[in-house]
């Protein structure tokens, strides 16, 4: 009926047993030793304020059904107030330095607590070993001013001549930044727990409005890079400068149950962005931003040829909500390391332009290889156009714009040509659609090899607004477009049904076969 996810010191997350995209099929209740402690009605639920070494039983019942079960949460040295070493947490002080002060005097395996309280502060460096828990009302509210985030070098070299050392990273390239609100650089057992709130504040700062004319990279409100088994969980995470949550080259990550927002409008406000990372779980979360909810990525071509990059493995994307995002899940477009063993199920996107996103061009090379990569068990509602695999993105780069990326002609096969495999997308109801039910845009040059829908509803809004499914130079808008497919070995349509859609349900171009079977 429910299993345990994960269990902390005070907290602990669990997940219902269904096939249901986030949502339970009706509503529950969830009792702690006896006692009720919540109502629910997604997959994932939470638990919070609990003792370390303690175990509990904890009983879900649903309609005339009920299911138990025990844990023990983990035991911990210490939990200390942040207070104690001088954080006023009054909204006025800056509490940056107590802050840091007693990160750095937590005893290994120690947990920092944050009462109820607004903390402002500017970076933070965390540390292998810790705990650092907001309770609920409490908030650290990231300070406005650039001084208050120290610039970190795009690369470090090392006097003994081995590989330099990588502080500064954005888009794909080594790059001077900002440090991020919240940051850990090669270090392992770090948990982040909620329900309190991470504030990065950049409404009420200049971060949003000046970053194309700043050579240092904008800060992210929580960096990872090269760390190992790190914890997000029930943190409310809002309005970063940047990225939001940004693991890089890092292991055994785990998000459960968090939230992340930012204005519609903001500038590459991406809500996580997992970048050349293996094992990576982001379960029961909710995301409502101004760029792309989750976008996996793996650096840029010369990461790729100089072995300095890592392609992205071992994900799980379950049981999360997506919102008035660009993309919903986004695989790109810095993917020069490929990605390999992705699966994206049990999801909920609302009203984002894209849904299901791949997105890559020549000049990512030939390690941009995608496979294993599932997609199922999806509902959309309001998703402008809801699958998209596009191997001609125009943004980014400065050279997005320039012949060799956009032409339709062939081009030489070579060592910047990327290699995109074999693609399912099953099980998705979507409704509400736009612009185009699917466009898939291949190169000519080296086709995708195959595409698969299955079980797939697609109904169209008959006040539909044009607009442009896939961001290529010069992209004609569209309105109502069926299921579009150009450069592709092998489309196969499996239990396909479309309602509203203008012109032709299927367009083909350059396709090798295709076939449509009806249930």
């Amino acid at each position: 009926m429910f299993k345990l996810l994960w269990a902390g010191p005070s907290s602990a997350c669990f997940e219902l047993e269904n096939k249901a995209p986030y949502r339970s099929p009706e509503p529950y209740s969830v009792w702690l030793d006896g006692e009720e402690r919540l109502r629910g009605e997604t997959n994932v639920f939470s638990l919070f304020g609990l003792f370390p070494g303690k175990t509990y039983e904890v009983e879900l019942r649903m309609g005339g059904a009920s299911g138990k079960l025990r844990f023990t949460t983990r035991t911990e040295p210490c939990a200390l107030d942040v207070r104690e070493f001088g954080a006023a947490g009054d909204g006025e002080t800056d509490d940056t330095a107590a802050i840091q002060r007693a990160i750095l005097l937590l005893p290994a395996g120690g947990r920092l607590v944050f009462p109820r309280g607004v903390y402002r502060t500017g970076a933070l460096f965390l540390r292998s070993h810790m705990t650092l828990e907001l309770t609920e009302g409490a908030v650290l509210l990231g300070l406005t001013e650039k001084s208050a985030y120290p610039v970190l070098p795009a690369a470090v070299p090392d006097r003994n001549g081995g590989e330099a050392m990588n502080p500064g990273t954005f888009e794909g390239l080594d790059r001077d930044m900002y440090a991020a609100l919240l940051t850990a650089y090669y270090a392992e057992d770090i948990t982040l727990v909620g329900p309190g709130r991470v504030d990065g504040n950049a409404q009420n700062g200049t971060w949003w409005r000046d970053f194309k004319q700043d050579p240092v990279a904008r800060p992210r409100l929580c960096f990872l890079n090269r760390c190992r088994g790190v914890v997000l969980h029930g943190i409310e995470a809002a309005n970063s400068a940047s990225w939001q949550l940004h693991p890089y080259q890092s292991e055994e990550i785990s998000f459960y149950d968090v939230s992340v927002s930012a204005p519609k409008d903001s500038p590459n406000t991406d809500a996580l962005d997992p970048e050349s990372c293996d094992r990576v779980a982001i379960v029961g979360c909710r995301f409502s931003v101004g760029d792309d909810c989750i976008a996996v990525k793996s650096g840029k071509l010369d990461k790729a040829l100089s072995g300095t990059g890592r392609p992205a493995t071992n994900h799980t994307i379950r049981n999360c909500l997506m919102a008035f995002g660009h993309g919903a899940v986004v695989l790109g477009s810095e993917i020069s390391c490929g990605v390999r063993d992705l699966s994206v199920t049990q999801c909920e996107f609302r009203q984002t332009d894209r849904g299901l996103r791949i997105k890559t061009r020549r000049g990512r090379g030939e390690q941009c290889q995608i496979e294993g990569v599932t997609f199922e068990n999806i509902r959309m509602e309001g998703v402008l156009t809801p699958i998209v695999i596009n191997c001609y993105y125009r943004c980014v780069d400065p050279d997005g714009d320039s012949d060799y990326v956009q032409s339709r002609e062939p081009q030489p096969v070579d060592v910047r040509t990327p290699r995109l495999g074999d693609f399912v997308f099953r099980n998705m109801d979507c409704r509400g659609t736009e612009v185009a039910g699917c466009f898939i845009d291949g190169l000519p040059e080296r086709p995708i090899g195959s595409v698969t829908l299955e079980h797939i509803r697609m109904d169209y809004k008959p006040d539909a607004k044009p607009g442009v499914p896939s961001m290529y130079t010069n992209a004609p808008q569209r309105c109502r477009m069926g299921l579009y497919f150009n450069q592709v070995g092998a489309v196969t349509l499996r239990d396909v049904t479309l309602s509203g859609a203008d012109g032709d349900e299927v367009i083909l171009s350059g396709v090798g076969s295709f076939r449509r079977e009806e249930y």
